[in-house]
């Protein structure tokens, strides 16, 4: 049985266990408009079998986005 971290990776919604190496994003809600913070949790190392991990394709899809947004 895993100890869990007591979080849930945002892009794959796997539970993080303890031990796993893991990437935290700060989210700032402007629909409040206040300084309050959220934050959303990432597996940091690729899973076997994987060439990336869940930050690097959430990275990935919001630079895709990002640009797509640009380009329009």
């Amino acid at each position: 049985m895993a100890d869990f971290l007591g979080s849930q990776c945002d892009y794959c919604r796997l539970s993080i266990t303890l031990g796993q190496r893991w990437a935290r994003e700060k989210i700032y809600d402007p629909s409040f408009n206040s300084r309050d913070s959220s934050y959303r949790c990432y597996h940091a190392e690729p899973f076997e079998g994987q060439d990336r991990s869940c930050w690097e394709r959430h990275e990935m899809q919001r630079e895709m986005f990002r640009t797509a947004g640009q380009a329009a």
